[in-house]
């Protein structure tokens, strides 16, 4: 590697370590069980993109390629993997079925807006909502972790109105910590693509900050992003549904693949080091 760009990335690694420390600490995770892991993914790495072809990843080269020593790749490759598939399901199928309930036109009322459903019964309810777009998990699962979140209520006559337009945990915070690795691992694999050499069409990556902004505008400024990405977001989700053949099982096509688009906001009091 060209000793300028070692440098670089090294400076890139603190700073995405910096806040992701912070989180790990704040947590109880040690450096040990980082290290572990950290190790683990330089591992899995190497042997699943750094192989050489038609020929099997050995041990020995996995050590050349990762500066780890075989005895600690075998060890590493023992431990056993944390999982957090059931954030993933129940992350997953909740906003599904947000994301339905702002868009479908059978549980829109006539002025636009997600209308107000029944549990069951005949026509639109809030059981063939979750029918449709939550799988074979029960409808009753749903409304208790969307009424958990907050982004559900129950009126007095028993209907079910929309509070939220996304599903974001405000309790749990192991569901907070599913949304951090997925969403960052979206955001460094789209910079990964965009750094590869020849790429041909780069993913969009853009973003728009200035470092100069007065305390008392930033509140003005989160309610406008709010806003503006939440319409933003909703209108890729309705583009993205007729696509999908989840949603829509008539949709032709080849393969598998997971496409979408992220907005965050950020905010921090300006310093020099990062500039």
């Amino acid at each position: 590697m060209i000793p300028g760009n070692v440098q670089a990335l090294s400076m890139v690694v603190l700073r995405i370590l910096r806040p992701l420390v912070r989180i790990l600490l704040r947590n109880g995770i040690s450096y040990g069980t980082f290290a572990d892991l950290a190790k683990g993914v330089y591992i899995d790495v190497a042997r699943q993109e750094f192989s050489i072809e038609d020929r099997k990843q050995s041990t020995s080269r996995v050590s050349i390629l990762t500066g780890l020593s075989r005895k600690e790749v075998s060890r590493v490759g023992k431990l056993q993997r944390p999982s957090d598939q059931g954030s993933a399901e129940r992350y997953n199928r909740a906003a599904r079925v947000i994301a339905a309930w702002l868009r479908e036109p059978d549980f829109i009322d006539g002025e636009g807006q997600p209308a107000i459903l029944p549990m069951s019964g005949m026509g639109a309810t809030f059981s063939e909502l979750v029918r449709r777009f939550s799988g074979d998990v029960p409808a009753r699962a749903i409304r208790d972790e969307l009424m958990r979140v907050g982004a559900l209520e129950q009126l007095a006559d028993g209907r079910f109105r929309l509070l939220a337009r996304a599903y974001i945990p405000k309790i749990s915070e192991i569901d907070k910590i599913h949304i951090l690795g997925t969403d960052v691992r979206h955001l460094i694999s789209t910079i990964d693509h965009n750094l590869r050499p020849n790429v041909s069409e780069p993913f969009f990556q853009r973003k728009v900050a200035y470092d100069n902004l007065p305390q008392e505008v930033l509140p003005q400024f989160r309610r406008l992003t709010v806003r503006k990405a939440q319409a933003l977001l909703e209108n890729m989700d309705r583009w993205l549904a007729r696509h999908d053949r989840d949603t829509n099982p008539a949709v032709a096509g080849t393969d598998r693949n997971r496409a979408g688009i992220g907005i965050y906001y950020f905010e921090e009091p300006f310093s020099e080091e990062d500039a």
